[in-house]
């Protein structure tokens, strides 16, 4: 008997994409869509409120014998394949969900342990752009659409959320575009002249330049802002957007917030030394400059033209950006197909094995989405 292939999305069998036991497996498949916009009430108040330790199962347990080993450890090939999956964290679902108490009823086994997956060492390129810092990246080839991650503030393409979605996209046979900023990582540039504006730059450089064909570009984070900028610049190439705690206007917002004295202080020294638990030091040293060259780029005092599909995950124990910003991102983007999904338990990062599971997810069910339109 083949024995079981585990990854950390659950118990799996390959399930090629399009086949009759796909389709009938996606249509048994509950749909994550937790809080749409089309129900959203004038305003943006929530319509509804459930708190639920929710167990999510996808295809019939049929199909959930694997037919061979794991190539390699870890995140391994999910691929075409239809995972059966428990989250194990409570959410908060926002919006009529139909069929909830029979989806609860349901049972499934435990999910598998998260092991590190084990990586081959593989060399960074190089975009060159003249009069602009060279950009280092990674990217694989595959089918479109095509995922680019866009990192945080000051984040590389080495973190977790980066790799992640990477072996996802390698195992599903499609491209994927991992970089660093400008003065971040293995990137050329000075961190202390770079901006909002010239990230910017960076973003729709790896669109222009390296990536093929439409794109679904996930943010995480100040990358959340970035890519809407991205989306509303190439709306041709940008086909949908995944925000991960979207901080859209989020320096400029907690900087308006800070005392009148101590504003004044920042301008007069020049830098501010902003606290944060993720850096190593404490603190973020933001150059005041950046703060004035980011308040040219908030997109929230007006409606954001951006009408690809959009999904804003976000985690209710975030102490950097509110949960409440993707509320406002949502309202305020003219797409009306707009789902926000939050985790109860879940912080700034979502980086938990069941963050990573809901990322992924949502990813390969924009996939599909889309591919349903092509053809």
């Amino acid at each position: 008997m083949p024995s079981q292939a585990k990854t950390p999305w659950g118990t799996n069998r390959p399930i090629a994409r399009g086949s009759p036991e796909r389709r009938l497996s996606a249509h048994v498949r509950p749909q994550l869509k937790l809080f749409s916009k089309s129900r959203l009430p004038a305003g943006g108040a929530c319509a509804v409120l459930i708190t639920v330790r929710s167990e999510l199962l996808c295809g019939s347990a049929r199909y959930s014998r694997a037919c061979g080993k794991m190539a390699g450890a870890g995140m391994a090939t999910l691929g075409s394949w239809v995972p059966r999956r428990r989250w194990g964290r409570e959410a908060v679902f926002l919006g009529f969900y139909r069929g909830l108490s029979a989806l609860l009823a349901r049972k499934s086994e435990r999910t598998p342990r998260w092991v590190p997956a084990c990586r081959p060492k593989s060399s960074v390129s190089f975009l060159s752009r003249p009069d602009l810092p060279n950009l280092a990246y990674k990217k694989l080839k595959g089918k479109s659409p095509g995922i680019i991650f866009i990192p945080g503030y000051i984040s590389n393409m080495n973190g977790t959320k980066a790799l992640a979605i990477e072996e996802f996209c390698k195992s599903l046979g499609h491209a994927y575009i991992r970089f660093d900023y400008s003065g971040v990582g293995n990137s050329d540039g000075n961190l202390q002249e770079c901006t909002v504006g010239k990230w910017r730059k960076d973003v729709l450089s790896i669109i222009d330049d390296l990536a093929e064909g439409p794109q679904i570009l996930v943010g995480s984070s100040l990358g959340g802002w970035l890519m809407l900028h991205a989306a509303i610049a190439r709306p041709q190439k940008v086909v949908a957007l995944i925000g991960i705690a979207t901080a859209v206007d989020g320096l400029v917002i907690q900087f308006n917030q800070l005392p009148v004295e101590v504003k004044k202080e920042i301008e007069v020294k020049g830098v501010w030394s902003m606290p944060s638990k993720y850096s190593e030091k404490g603190v973020y040293d933001i150059q005041y400059s950046f703060i004035k060259e980011a308040e040219h780029h908030c997109l929230l005092h007006s409606p954001i033209p951006v009408n690809c599909p959009i999904r804003l995950l976000h985690g209710m124990k975030d102490d950097i950006v509110p949960w409440h910003t993707s509320i406002q991102v949502a309202d305020r983007v003219v797409s009306k197909d707009v789902d926000v999904i939050l985790r109860k338990n879940s912080d700034h990062r979502m980086k938990e094995k069941s963050d990573i599971q809901l990322l992924v997810y949502t990813i390969d069910d924009l996939i599909d989405k889309l591919s349903t339109v092509v053809n």
